[in-house]
């Protein structure tokens, strides 16, 4: 079992991570993460969660897609840095959320989609991988959701992320405690 003290180390610890070495994790580690991801708390054990694991054609159409969407509204050097940085992350995946035709019913599958990332993300963190977590403007793009093969009206997209080994930890500071509480009589 792990240590109370351990546990919030890790969860303490854990940085969204921007920038990656180059080498790639390889999809094994993350099939073992969304192993972990999928025992996430679910309403009604609905498990609406759909992994998307994205090889390098379709992560790379997805780059050319952004770069375009920062060309029209930024210009060219903008594209080229869009399209740079998002060809240099070296793992993709995309998570959604089945829908349920039901407003309440979606809402609690997006919610257990959320704390199945959290799953994930702890999983990679503890072995040394980084995860970026983004619904950037290129996740809201019908292109976007033909390269990936999602259906919009079946589907509600949770996010695009990255992961790998990160090239450097961000750090972070958070309210205190005492900020963040409400205590009520």
């Amino acid at each position: 079992m792990i240590e109370p003290v351990d546990l919030a180390e890790l969860l303490r610890g854990r940085r969204s991570v921007n920038f990656f070495q180059p080498e790639p994790v390889g999809t094994e580690v993350l099939l073992e993460a969304i192993e972990v991801a999928r025992w996430a708390p679910n309403h009604r054990l609905t498990e609406p969660w759909r992994f998307y694991v994205l090889g390098d054609e379709t992560a790379d159409a997805i780059a050319r897609c952004a770069a375009e969407l920062d060309r029209s509204t930024k210009g060219e050097r903008a594209a080229q840095l869009r399209y740079n940085r998002m060809s240099a992350i070296p793992g993709n995946f995309v998570l959604t959320s089945r829908r349920a035709g039901d407003e309440i019913v979606d809402l609690e599958n997006y919610a257990a989609c959320c704390c199945a990332v959290q799953n994930l993300m702890l999983y990679l963190w503890q072995r040394g991988i980084g995860v970026k977590w983004t619904t950037g403007p290129v996740t809201r793009e019908q292109g976007f959701y033909d390269l990936v093969g999602m259906d919009p009206e079946a589907e509600r997209l949770v996010g695009l992320f990255w992961y790998g080994i990160p090239k450097a930890v961000p750090t972070q500071k958070r309210r205190a405690v005492e900020e963040i509480v409400i205590r009520k009589p």
